[in-house]
Parts: C-alpha cells; sequence; structure tokens
C-alpha cells in the first residue's frame, strides 16, 4: 500500500518546479533549433511520457524514502531506517524503570532492544553491569521507592528518563512495569519521560552524537493509545526534542533509528514536510 497518494500535492509542487525548468530550458533550445513539422507530434508524445515517467520517479521515491534529515531549532536530526548498535556515538537502550538485567522471556525478551543489548553488545558480565547500576551516584530525584512486593526481579525504583551512562551505551528508565510483569505506560508519562529524557541527555552528551530507538515501538503498551502509531510515536518524540532544551552542537547530531522492517509504515516525507510545524 503506497504511504504517499499519488497525486499528493507535495509531489505535484515539487514535479511543477522541475517541469518549469525543464520547459525554460527547452523553449531556450527551440530558439535556435527549428523542428520539421512531421516530427512534431511525435516529439510531443515523447516528450509527455518523458514527464510522466519523471513524476512517477518522484513519487516512487517519496514512498521509498528510508531517510530524511531535519533542523530542529538548529540542531540536526536525522530519521532514517538501521541498525542502532552499528551508529556511532552513544547509542540508547530502553530498560524498565527497575533497570532489570534478567533476559528471560520474562521480565526481559531476548528479541527485544535491551534483550539484545544484554545478550550480544554488553562490554561486560550482567552481574558486573547490576553492581556498576547500584553503586551509580544517580541525583535524588531519580531514585524512587524500593517495590519490596516484587518476587522476580530487582526492587529499586528509578524516575522515568534516568539515564546511566555504560560506556558508549545511555541506559534509560523508559517503562512501567505492572505485577505481571509487562512494560505499560500512560500518555502522561510517555510525555514525561520524553521531556526528562531529554534534559538528561543534554547534561550529559558531551557534543557526541546521540541515537535513539522510536521508543515505545516494541511491546511497551501505552494506555488508551493500544493503536498508536510508530509515525505518531516519532513525532512525538520530534515535538518534545523541539520544546525542549536539548540542542546539538554541529557536529554532534541525533539520529532516530526506524526498525527496517516498520520503516514501510511511516511517512518520511510526512516527518520531513511537518518539521517546522512539529
Amino acid at each position: 500500500m503506497a504511504k504517499v497518494n499519488f497525486f499528493d500535492t507535495r509531489i505535484t509542487k515539487k514535479f511543477s518546479d522541475y517541469t518549469s525548468t525543464i520547459s525554460t530550458i527547452f523553449s531556450l533550445v527551440l530558439i535556435f533549433i527549428d523542428i520539421p513539422a512531421q516530427n512534431k507530434i511525435m516529439l510531443g508524445v515523447v516528450f509527455l511520457l518523458i514527464l510522466f515517467m519523471l513524476y512517477f520517479g518522484i513519487w516512487l521515491k517519496s514512498n521509498n524514502l528510508s531517510e530524511v534529515n531535519l533542523d530542529v531549532e538548529g540542531s540536526i536530526v536525522t530519521v532514517k531506517a538501521g541498525d542502532l548498535f552499528q551508529e556511532g556515538g552513544f547509542k540508547v537502550i530502553a530498560f524498565n524503570e527497575y533497570f532489570d538485567t534478567q533476559v528471560d522471556d520474562n521480565i526481559i525478551s531476548h528479541n527485544s532492544l535491551n534483550g539484545l543489548y544484554i545478550d550480544d553488545y554488553l562490554p561486560c558480565s550482567v552481574s558486573e553491569l547490576d553492581v556498576r547500576i547500584s553503586n551509580f551516584k544517580f541525583d535524588e530525584d531519580e531514585i524512587l521507592d524500593i517495590n519490596n512486593k516484587r518476587k522476580v526481579g530487582k526492587n529499586q525504583r528509578y524516575s522515568l528518563g534516568t539515564i546511566f551512562v555504560n560506556d558508549d551505551y545511555l541506559l534509560t528508565a523508559f517503562s512501567k512495569f505492572d505485577d505481571k510483569n509487562r512494560a505499560f505506560l500512560t500518555m502522561p508519562d510517555y510525555l514525561g519521560f520524553l521531556i526528562n529524557f531529554w534534559d538528561k541527555v543534554n547534561r550529559i552528551y558531551a557534543q557526541k552524537s546521540v541515537s535513539v530507538p522510536i521508543f515505545g515501538s516494541g511491546i511497551t503498551r501505552i494506555k488508551a493509545h493500544k493503536n498508536i502509531s510508530d509515525e505518531d510515536l516519532l513525532k512525538i518524540m520530534l515535538w518534545t526534542f523541539r520544546i525542549s532544551e536539548m540542542r546539538f552542537k554541529f557536529p554532534a547530531k541525533l539520529t532516530i533509528i526506524i526498525h527496517k522492517d516498520k520503516i514501510d509504515k511511516i511517512n518520511l516525507l510526512d516527518i520531513k514536510s511537518a518539521r517546522n510545524g512539529l
């Protein structure tokens, strides 16, 4: 299914810009070249065919965008399909509010981003990571209560948006967990997380580029918004980034990584066109 309508006004405008340039060039050329009358119809048909192919090409390219670059209040933001683990600079991995590290398809799924990080990219043992987290000097407002009712996993809760730096990875407390170890958030939680997260990144990024996934584009449940799309989540992320105080100084930038299996569901032309209205 096409993400961009064939007669989308942005397509027609770009096509109009191209045809204006082409028409001007042809008009200048025809001043000096006389086309025989018997060839004018054939050349006219060829010209119309070329224009149709040009329009179709613009439409096809708009439907298959896999990367766009945005200027958000002076910060360069790249939105693209890719592999988060292959990016340079800091890479952000979303954990739950307890910074659980138990990958058992109950607390953490092996197929989730933090599961893959722990299984394949963790530069130390899991037990050492746990010690690093427990010994880390978090801000006072980042440390919440201890949940002694939890039978599996850790007990210490952290406020959403809290960040633990582990080498080139920023581990962040993103989701809450219910009593059945299911990740969930409310929309106010989600917005609060993003505002807090951008503020924390602003303090620690040290002019390094930062790559993030689309937060919530997985098993996390946003209450009352079960059908919210990845594209909507992406727009919310960009909007909260814009209204935050987070600004990347060149050449550092923010990169939002879209999973390759989900890029076909996100209209990057809409994202690029809406950048001034975010």
